[in-house]
C-alpha cells in the first residue's frame, strides 16, 4: 500500500502547476479601437463601442453587453432599445434602464 501511495504522489507531482488556492488572475483585454471609455460616479467605468457614423452603439457592462439604436434627441445623442437608454452630450454620458440611472456623471476618458 505504501508503494501505491508513493507512486501516486510521484505521478501527481508531475501534473503541472495547478494550484487550487490560487485566485483568479486579472488579465488585460484589448478593446476594439471604436470603444469609448467613460469614468462615472462611484468610480465605475462604462464602455461603449461607438463606430463612426453608425446608427447604433454597443454598451459593454461587466455582466452583459447589448446594442442600442439611435433615436431622436433634443441635444447630444440618444440610443435606446425601449428599456435601456444611453444619453451622450459632448464628452458626458449617462445610462438609464426602466427610468432608473445605472451610470451617472460619466466623463469620457481620453486615450
Amino acid at each position: 500500500m505504501k508503494k501505491l501511495v508513493l507512486v501516486a504522489a510521484a505521478l501527481l507531482a508531475g501534473c503541472g502547476s495547478w494550484n487550487p488556492w490560487a485566485g483568479p488572475r486579472e488579465e488585460r483585454v484589448a478593446l476594439p479601437a471604436d470603444t469609448v471609455t467613460f469614468q462615472c460616479d462611484g468610480d465605475r467605468r462604462l464602455l461603449v463601442r461607438m463606430p463612426p457614423n453608425a446608427k447604433s452603439v454597443t454598451v459593454m457592462l461587466p455582466e452583459r453587453q447589448f446594442r442600442l439604436d439611435q433615436v431622436p434627441a433634443a441635444s447630444g445623442a440618444r440610443y435606446s432599445n425601449g428599456r435601456t437608454t444611453l444619453h451622450t452630450r459632448g464628452d458626458e454620458a449617462f445610462l438609464e434602464e426602466d427610468g432608473k440611472q445605472l451610470y451617472s456623471g460619466c466623463k469620457q476618458v481620453q486615450r
